[in-house]
């Protein structure tokens, strides 16, 4: 089944949306988890964005509980990944890159302003959006930010992938061949989502870590503090490419963030229900927020006084 999609310069991006009225009720009185067939809330838009080289299905049952919970949430293949164009144009892949690549979703589904929700690389897209765009956001979840301090791990992690999908391309070309001889139905959701990274042509994938690795990987720390997007940042111990000092640093810089401490780098994708809860409780209060700035902003209404003379109004 082909997902909806896009143009952008020239290129298809892929997403999908879900939600976003309440699920209905089980039988066990708890809420379902999709709420694919309700009608879309209206300003409670969710932005999902994936990590390097995974896809938009990486964060499946993360969008569904939170459609389950009343938003209207999308998820969405940046280009080079997933069931997006995959070019093999180094040029076109860098963070700015992504960060209009989102910006231009908001445009193509006529959305005034979302929360969006990065995690790794997705997470750096989303500091850059509000680099670029903070009109557009009205808050964002940065999980497992890449910055200052995963700069040796980084490079020392994804240096050798670089070189196996560039110049190791015709064997990474049989390793594709047999997972993708691997039944999809045979692999729990994750599963799947890891096995994709070889299941994808390799080619392409090297392209986007040539790209990344020539740009700049955030917004700097000087601009990071001029940030005023309300910010939930994640992040978690004992991972050197996400080291916590990076998410604890970065808490530290935006004017409106609070630092939220996962167990591992598993627990959202294992153990959701405390991330998810303290996910959709940050939604419900930046777009609580929302609706009150809004209501602050507008002015009163003035009506005419019963006593006042025509074309005259006085103020009650």
């Amino acid at each position: 089944m082909s997902v909806p999609s896009f143009d952008f310069d020239g290129q298809r991006i892929a997403y999908t949306e879900l939600g976003g009225g309440p699920a209905a009720l089980t039988a066990s009185g708890r809420r379902g988890r999709t709420a694919r067939s309700a009608a879309p809330a209206g300003g409670r838009t969710v932005v999902l964005i994936h990590g390097l080289l995974l896809a938009q299905t990486m964060h499946q049952p993360l969008a569904e509980d939170l459609a389950a919970r009343g938003n209207r949430v999308v998820t969405v293949d940046l280009l080079g990944h997933g069931e997006s164009d995959r070019p093999r144009d180094m040029w076109r892949y860098s963070m700015r890159q992504f960060a209009k690549q989102t910006l231009a979703l908001l445009d193509h589904l006529e959305i005034d302003r979302a929360v969006v929700m990065g995690t790794s690389l997705g997470a750096n897209t989303a500091l850059e959006l509000a680099a670029l765009a903070p009109e557009r956001m009205r808050g964002m979840v940065i999980e497992m930010p890449v910055l200052d301090n995963a700069l040796l791990a980084s490079a020392v992690a994804f240096t050798p992938i670089l070189v196996a999908l560039t110049f190791g391309e015709p064997v990474m070309r049989v390793v594709q061949v047999g997972a993708r001889a691997v039944p999809r139905r045979l692999l729990p959701h994750y599963g799947n989502v890891v096995l994709d990274l070889v299941r994808q042509d390799p080619g392409p994938g090297g392209a986007v870590l040539q790209g990344l690795f020539f740009g700049r990987i955030a917004p700097p720390r000087s601009e990071r503090r001029t940030l005023q997007t309300p910010a939930l940042v994640i992040g978690h111990r004992r991972d050197p490419v996400h080291p916590f000092s990076d998410a604890g640093m970065l808490a530290e810089e935006l004017p409106h963030s609070r630092l939220l401490q996962a167990d591992s780098l598993v627990e959202l994708r294992l153990r959701p229900e405390r991330l998810t809860g303290e996910i959709a409780g940050f939604l419900d209060d930046v777009w609580r927020d929302s609706r009150r700035a809004g209501a602050a902003s507008r002015p009163a209404k003035r009506r005419r006084s019963p006593t006042s003379k025509a074309g005259t109004a006085r103020p009650r």
